[in-house]
């Protein structure tokens, strides 16, 4: 193992850079902070391949006819109620709107400038990782902490707020999951991990200015599988916060439970970060996607239209009973999922109607106990504002006393499949072609946010189309009309798709491509963990290699 601190100098050595850096990013880019991702690299990959490792085992004994259930061996840490999170941080003891999206340098101001309380700059799901968006998105970030903040494009400029008094909503950062590699930056010849990337140029650079600002250092943690891979995001905090002389406890962690296996370990993870934890998140899509893809062998947990699978779904309802009853027992945050409908500006009925679905989703939430739900557009924050202000009327839950007593959530309660009045259809099928197929393309042109049919949706909403349809496929499923859901009628409604999408797409479009690997995966031919690595090396531009000394 590396020694804790070496020099600079040292430790940039063996640290290459495949990608430009513009001289409008040299100072995010200095030899301290990659002497930070480096030192990073060094102590903890080896414990990040492991945990990876283990995760492939964990699905090989699901596949044999193991199901995830709570762990015996952390029994003593879930019934244990003498330990809770640390104290609120400043900056997020009311996080009843948050509103998400890339760090692009519009969406960046447009997301300060609304009326939420905190905002999620995403480096995951809704990033393409090409080198230039994450070399531009933490410019952004560093700009966005010291408020010095403007853009202009089309004749239109673009100001960050900074009237007297207003509120500029508290930054938190989602750097990438452990599964994803950074191949434009190597240490000793190996590609560091993406989030160990995202976070420690983010943490070096603005840390101590977010302090002084009067929040912190914030982030969402994604993917995460097992309480262990929380506990080295802990240890990461640890090391990270000593290297620059920062107190321990400064960072706060909010984790997405957005996997199946992690749905059984709430109480687990809260307590491996109970020094940096900032809350439990419901990301309900990747929740979706992370369901299938663990039970994709068990045919008896086969789900219906991707639009019958709402929270109001009886294992999605416990899995969000279950989170706020945890997160509140522990003194921390229990975070409502996404609402990601736009507006429908053309048609002033159907937008009303959008509307409505969203405020009576945001009502079940702050009814259910959540403290914040997030939002992915500028237009919903009025809407949800006025929801969770009528019933949510101190700064969070925490101490509010459920007007249903709670009744404990069984792990049937978490894995049973049943639905009332759900189905597959063929429109359900067509709809999974027709996201997974233009978000991909859309995905390999660097965009990793796209409206289709009016909701903002991301790489969790591909995973659930690719994945459906490959458990609809591979297990024989009936659509409602009693058609079997086979290669050969997928393929054609594919193929279908595909042509209405590239007759009506601009030239230069990359839909050939996006179906060459969405299809495959569809007809259940061969499955990937994770569409955004099966087509991550699309969008690395790797170069020449410039040694880090030489910055």
């Amino acid at each position: 193992m590396a020694t804790p601190f070496p020099t600079i100098l040292s430790e940039t050595k063996g640290v290459q850079i495949f990608g430009p850096i513009p001289s409008e990013a040299k100072h995010i880019f200095s030899p301290e902070a990659l002497t930070l991702v480096a030192t990073l690299h060094r102590n903890f990959q080896g414990q990040r391949k492991q945990l990876l490792a283990n995760r492939k085992i964990s699905q090989a004994r699901r596949e044999k006819g193991e199901t995830p259930d709570f762990l015996p061996e952390t029994k003593y840490i879930r019934d244990d109620a003498t330990w809770t999170g640390p104290p609120l941080a400043p900056g997020l003891r009311d996080r009843r709107v948050e509103i998400t999206g890339p760090t692009d340098r519009k969406m960046v101001i447009n997301a300060l400038n609304c009326g939420v309380a905190t905002y999620m700059a995403d480096f995951e799901d809704s990033l393409t990782p090409a080198w230039k968006n994450l070399v531009e998105g933490q410019v952004n970030l560093y700009d966005a902490v010291r408020r010095n903040l403007s853009y202009e494009a089309n004749g239109k400029k673009y100001q960050l707020n900074l009237d007297p008094g207003r509120h500029i909503p508290t930054l938190i950062v989602r750097p990438r999951g452990w599964h994803l590699d950074e191949k434009h930056v190597l240490v000793d010849g190996e590609p560091v991990s993406g989030g160990i990337f995202d976070f420690a140029i983010y943490f070096y650079n603005n840390s101590k200015e977010a302090v002084a600002r009067g929040f912190g250092p914030y982030f969402y943690l994604p993917k995460m599988e097992h309480h262990l891979e929380a506990k080295l995001w802990n240890d990461i905090f640890c090391h990270a916060q000593d290297y620059i002389g920062m107190a321990r406890g400064t960072i706060r962690g909010s984790v997405l439970i957005e996997t199946l296996p992690a749905a059984f370990q709430m109480d687990e993870i809260i307590y491996q970060l109970r020094q940096h934890i900032g809350g439990l998140n419901c990301g309900r899509w990747d929740y979706i996607f992370s369901y299938i893809k663990s039970l994709r062998n068990h045919k008896e947990f086969i789900l219906p239209d991707r639009s019958d699978v709402t929270m109001n779904a009886p294992f999605m309802a416990s899995y969000v009973k279950l989170l706020v009853h945890t997160c509140h027992k522990r003194q921390v945050h229990a975070l409502g999922g996404m609402a990601a409908q736009i507006p429908i500006k053309d048609d002033e009925a159907r937008n009303r109607a959008a509307m409505e679905s969203v405020a009576k989703d945001k009502l079940r939430e702050v009814t259910d106990g959540c403290d914040s739900c997030w939002v992915a557009h500028p237009a919903l924050v009025p809407v949800v504002l006025k929801v969770f202000n009528e019933h949510m009327k101190g700064p969070n839950q925490i101490n509010v006393t459920p007007k249903t007593p709670y009744k404990p959530v069984t792990a049937r309660d978490l894995l049973s499949p049943f639905i009332p009045n759900s189905k597959i259809t063929e429109k359900g099928i067509r709809t999974n072609c027709i996201i997974g197929l233009s978000y991909i393309e859309a995905w390999l042109r660097n965009l990793g946010c796209v409206p289709i049919n009016y909701l903002m949706e991301d790489a969790a909403t591909a995973e659930v189309s690719r994945t459906q349809l490959w458990q609809w496929v591979t297990h024989g499923a009936k659509t409602d009309e009693g058609k079997v859901i086979d290669k050969v009628y997928v393929s054609k409604i594919l193929d279908e798709e595909y042509a209405k999408l590239v007759k009506s797409a601009t030239p230069g479009n990359k839909f050939k491509k996006a179906l060459a690997y969405f299809k495959p995966e569809a007809l259940g031919e061969k499955y990937s963990d994770f569409v955004t690595t099966l087509i991550y090396d699309e969008v690395t531009t790797v170069g020449r290699p410039l040694p880090a000394e030489k910055l």
